[in-house]
């Protein structure tokens, strides 16, 4: 799920180099946040917000089938 993401974030923003992905994983929930540069954050974020709802999205049909709880953040 990790690396959905960041190959999702790579293609949206301008500087692909500086999108990482950590994980944090609890006993029921994994944490992904996300960084980009300060300047690609729009294009992650998109208009109102449609873009990372959509990530989120597919990262909880991702991780349903593998029966776990991901939740996705987008750190600036």
């Amino acid at each position: 799920m990790k690396d959905l993401i960041s190959f999702i974030a790579q293609s949206l923003v301008d500087h692909p180099n500086e999108v990482t992905v950590s994980e944090v994983e609890g006993n029921q929930t994994t944490v992904l946040e996300l960084k980009v540069a300060k300047e690609d954050l729009g294009k992650v974020i998109g208009k109102q917000g449609r873009t990372a709802q959509a990530m989120r999205t597919i990262l909880s049909a991702v991780s349903s089938k593998v029966k776990k709880r991901t939740v996705l953040e987008i750190i600036e």
